[in-house]
């Protein structure tokens, strides 16, 4: 154990800097609130922090969309006190892993702002800029991920530019080696300020087919398509082969820095084929996709199908997995309903701490944080306000962080929270599950534990042995882990001495939303 790389096994405990902690009263979550709060972080017995973007931004897509790599927004703090902050987790024992968003700028960058001036200037290459067709219509048919053409006309140039998300965060041209030199320079500066690794935002859209081919259409499906970029498959705007090449240069950058973390976030349906070739040898340390975060059930076979595309083969890489991100609709309110969420948070948990690979926990989640419904009026996603209704958006998963139950603005700020506080998350606040010996939060606090305490769930190999339509059996090593995945109460037989059970699961029965853990090697 003292041997392995930290990261491999670790729970990496999600932040999402807006709505964590406000520390100055103006609504919004800042560096030094995530600062002051890292104590409940470190009594988790998380492994890492991952703080989603915090650096100097327009905002147009709170904080995906940045104007400077190498600073941090005023709306966050500064620099002092980014670099504070890691000071204090050091201290606790938490290792710091921050976003970097490679694939896209914001358009009040500099660089785009020159870039776009001209084209025989000195960084006129490094977007992706491309003449119309005859008809003046854009180079191809790839569209946004939010929705419509992934091209913007600009006049000055006489061109159209790439962009995969919104019109002001264009793409930068990873074909150009200036382009890369500059993300390694950035890689650098953060890494030199003691952050231990990175998460790559939507690294797989970081390479465009320089012949701009159009993207074939994809086959129906059955499922609801919100936004013209479900119409087709997009193979050459998205999972191109040379972002291999660059991983490699970063991956031999963090080694130099003493084999820091990496892990890449793979969008879109069927993710395995990237998620393995980012984490060849050589590359990143880990990926993740979102085989969890979007699906509508939690069912055997969705666990049966991701887990076995990461079999542990020799010169595999290493999984990560996460059920709720910044991204996604809390997992509690798309998995169960409302009369059996509790008891299915409390399996939920234990299932994403026993699966081989790092455990990704998105903040509020060991609180068991529902998905909060937020009015057209409140809306802040730009995708959901640009979709309203049909797109559920971002919103609901992003609101704050309840601290007190009985404090205004259930102690994240004494202002106005920029989004609003779900209506049932007060009482589910730190404080009151503190001093609840049988609450999610300490009961997350135990798993971790023993997660930590148990080799076999963080380096076992694992073996699915019934994946039926509710009940779910494996075996990380010596141990055997069995889970209900639904409401109706489940027989099993199952022998070894009891690691730990949630709702009641004992040996011959795995009552609704019941999970065990056995050790068949005492």
């Amino acid at each position: 154990m003292n041997q392995r790389e930290w990261w491999r096994g670790a729970v990496i405990y999600q932040i999402y800097p807006r709505s964590f902690a406000d520390s100055n009263g103006d609504g919004v979550g800042d560096l030094a609130g995530i600062t002051g709060h890292l104590g409940h972080v470190a009594s988790l017995g998380v492994d890492a922090i991952w703080l989603s973007p915090f650096f100097r931004s327009p905002m147009a897509d709170f904080g995906y969309d940045i104007c400077d790599y190498r600073d941090v927004d005023p709306l966050f703090g500064t620099l002092a006190e980014f670099d504070a902050l890691v000071l204090r987790a050091h201290e606790l024992g938490l290792k710091v892993i921050i976003d970097q968003v490679y694939s896209h700028s914001s358009s009040e960058h500099p660089w785009f702002v020159e870039s776009r001036a001209s084209r025989d200037n000195v960084r006129a290459d490094w977007y992706v800029w491309a003449d119309p067709r005859p008809d003046g219509s854009p180079p191809n048919n790839w569209q946004s991920v939010f929705g419509g053409p992934a091209w913007t006309w600009d006049a000055r140039r006489g061109q159209y530019y790439l962009h995969n998300f919104l019109a002001s965060q264009p793409d930068l041209n990873f074909h150009h080696p200036e382009v890369v030199e500059a993300a390694l320079d950035t890689a650098r500066f953060w890494l030199d300020r003691g952050v231990d690794g990175f998460r790559l935002d939507a690294i797989n859209f970081a390479v465009h087919d320089l012949q701009l081919r159009d993207n074939p259409p994809a086959p129906g499906d059955g499922r609801l398509r919100t936004r013209t970029a479900d119409f087709q498959q997009p193979v050459f705007n998205r999972n191109r082969p040379e972002v291999a090449g660059f991983l490699e240069r970063l991956r031999s950058l963090t080694d130099h820095h003493g084999g820091r973390f990496t892990v890449a976030e793979v969008v879109g349906h069927g993710p395995e084929r990237e998620m393995h070739d980012y984490t060849a040898p050589g590359r990143l340390s880990s990926a993740y996709g979102f085989n969890f975060l979007y699906a509508d059930r939690l069912t055997p076979a969705l666990v049966r199908d991701a887990i076995g595309k990461w079999p542990g083969g020799e010169d595999e890489g290493w999984p990560s997995w996460a059920f709720e991100n910044h991204d996604a609709p809390r997992a509690v309110s798309r998995w169960a309903d409302p009369l059996h969420r509790a008891a299915f948070a409390r399996m939920k948990l234990l299932l994403l701490l026993s699966l081989r690979g790092n455990a990704f926990l998105y903040q509020g989640e060991e609180l068991g944080l529902t998905q909060v419904e937020i009015g057209f009026e409140d809306l802040q996603d730009p995708e959901a306000i640009a979709n309203w209704p049909s797109t559920l958006g971002r919103d609901g998963a992003r609101t704050p962080i309840p601290w007190r139950a009985d404090a205004p603005g259930g102690g994240f700020t004494t202002g106005r929270p920029w989004l609003p506080l779900g209506p049932d998350h007060l009482a589910l606040a730190v404080d009151r599950q503190d001093r609840d010996s049988h609450s999610l939060l300490n009961l997350t606090r135990r798993l971790i534990a023993l997660r930590r305490d148990l080799p076999a769930l963080i380096e076992g190999s694992m073996t699915i042995r019934d994946a039926g339509e509710a009940r779910l059996v494996f075996e990380r090593d010596h141990l055997t882990c069995a889970f209900n995945l639904g409401a109706d109460p489940i027989e099993w037989h199952g022998s070894g001495k009891l690691v730990v059970e949630v709702n009641g699961a004992s040996a011959t029965q795995l009552p609704g939303y019941g999970a065990i853990i056995l050790d068949r090697a005492v």
